[in-house]
């Protein structure tokens, strides 16, 4: 009998041990998961936006450009955290632009992050990615305009616009859509409430972009807006700006994730291994020594 709850305390002890590690584990694997996913989601916009010919792209962005040029700055707004927004009109006034349900993603080097954005800001849209505010210019650019992409902070499993607050002025955001990459040249950052939607209005001959989040953290009781204007798009700026804005680190993660989770799972199994194997061998030594004692 003693035999016995020894080796069932023993097997609850190793249970209670791999579901505190887990515990632990979580947010880090579901980041690298997201991370996956998101640049998988990404990959498969642009590769399918290559399958698209030139003509039926100028075709879709006219009509993106039509539809954004029957905005005016008075347009009734809601605060996406706030209100439940319907998703019937989302293939109404996006559908143009969509591949695979997605309309482009929003690369920001600053944050090291690259997601893809989906029409409207309905809880489905939000808890996989970024969205596009409804009422406010679609992501393809032009003089009075003003697009507001929205994203979620701290979720368990994701990112997203958890680091917005680390974009400074100055820093350059790129819109991936169907036919181009847009740059906008961060100069605005402020902490509004919720229904304050003066500065996310259109502004004459502007061509700008707002990104929108709740804030503080985890208190969500205000709004961050990071506002851009549009700049001349460069490649080369591009990557320089991912290289000097990204960590040694990340580089390093997001080259050898995967080898990493390899590498620390292969510790844990060999120090339960250990630790079984220490625990077998002790079992037999009081077991001779029983014998020999007898």
């Amino acid at each position: 009998m003693k035999k016995k709850k020894r080796y069932f305390y023993n097997i609850v002890s190793l249970l209670i041990f791999l579901i505190g590690l887990l515990i632990l584990l979580y947010p880090f694997i579901t980041a690298v998961y997201y991370d996956y996913q998101a640049s998988n989601e990404v990959q498969d916009f642009d590769q399918h936006t290559k399958s698209l010919n030139e003509r039926e792209i100028d075709e879709r962005i006219q009509k993106a450009r039509a539809y954004n040029s029957t905005l005016t700055n008075h347009e009734t707004l809601h605060d996406t955290f706030t209100v439940k927004q319907k998703e019937e009109g989302k293939a109404l006034y996006a559908h143009m632009l969509e591949v695979h349900e997605k309309i482009g993603h929003v690369e920001i080097p600053r944050i090291n992050q690259d997601l893809p954005l989906f029409a409207g800001t309905s809880d489905r849209v939000l808890n996989k990615g970024l969205g596009h505010l409804e009422r406010t210019s679609l992501p393809v650019g032009g003089k009075s305009t003003h697009a507001v992409i929205t994203g979620h902070r701290g979720l368990p499993d994701k990112k997203l616009f958890t680091d917005l607050d680390k974009v400074r002025i100055g820093d350059v955001v790129y819109v991936h859509n169907i036919k181009e990459i847009l740059a906008y040249k961060i100069h605005r950052i402020k902490v509004i409430n919720p229904h304050d939607f003066k500065y996310l209005k259109i502004e004459a001959d502007k061509d700008e972009l707002t990104l929108l989040t709740c804030t503080p953290y985890m208190v969500n009781s205000h709004r961050l807006i990071v506002t851009g204007h549009r700049i001349p798009y460069n490649a080369e700026q591009q990557q320089q700006h991912a290289l000097e804005q990204r960590p040694w680190w990340y580089k390093f993660m997001n080259v050898y994730k995967f080898y990493l989770i390899g590498l620390l799972l292969a510790i844990i199994l060999y120090l339960l291994y250990r630790w079984y194997k220490k625990k077998f061998h002790n079992k037999i030594n009081k077991e001779m020594d029983t014998s020999n004692s007898i």
